[in-house]
């Protein structure tokens, strides 16, 4: 574990991030400075002296969690992002995975958890949690497979079930998704269960970390 490694917090809640801030400090990790959003960030950050991660909170004020993020993904592609947020909802995870996060874990988490989840990010590039799977977030981010392996991975899927995954993609819930392609819910729910099996995921998150590893859906 790279006990070196320098951190930035981004968190608009003083108290809980002086208290995180302590944590990883214990840890053995460096804070490189401590920001309230996204704004702040972007105004700190330097490229002589980039973060080996930061850890970003989703809810806060002019820049938040989601948008930071991408910016990062966008002009800081080399910094680690570890989501460390109170929300659990797959909209959120989702959001945050497509705009660039390599985990993504909660904010009552026990310290072991987060110990875990630096490391891993910072030596290997992701973190398996509960929330996010390794072989979920592997859909998005196991840049060995070539083209061949991706279009095998393609092969079996029809219009109809594309569609539906390009549609998964978004805040739409199963609802209105059914509502856009004119179909029943019941049908809808039959698309989810046949991808479920087809992709060997477990959740909408899966689906959706499957159609940005293929190119079904993109990145902002």
């Amino acid at each position: 574990m790279n006990n070196t490694a320098k951190i930035v917090l981004v968190d608009d809640h003083v108290l809980l991030r002086n208290g995180l801030a302590a944590l990883v400090t214990s840890l053995g990790y460096t804070i490189l400075y401590e920001c309230s959003n996204g704004r702040q960030l972007i105004e700190k950050l330097n490229k002589n002296n980039e973060p080996d991660l930061i850890l970003m909170d989703i809810n806060m004020p002019e820049l938040d969690g989601f948008e930071t993020t991408l910016w990062l993904k966008k002009n800081y592609p080399l910094i680690n992002v570890l989501a460390l947020s109170m929300y659990d909802n797959e909209s959120s995870i989702i959001r945050m995975i497509k705009n660039g996060a390599k985990g993504y874990i909660l904010k009552d988490t026990d310290p072991s958890e987060l110990k875990q989840a630096i490391s891993s990010v910072i030596s290997k590039g992701f973190y398996y949690s509960d929330l996010v799977s390794g072989r979920l977030v592997r859909c998005i981010r196991d840049d060995e497979d070539d083209e061949h392996d991706n279009n095998k991975a393609m092969l079996g899927l029809n219009e109809k079930e594309i569609e539906f995954l390009k549609l998964a993609a978004t805040e739409m819930t199963y609802k209105e998704i059914a509502q856009q392609m004119h179909l029943s819910p019941r049908t809808i729910d039959g698309y989810r269960d046949q991808l479920f099996q087809k992709l060997n995921v477990v959740s909408r998150v899966g689906l959706v970390l499957f159609a940005v590893k293929h190119g079904i859906v993109h990145c902002n």
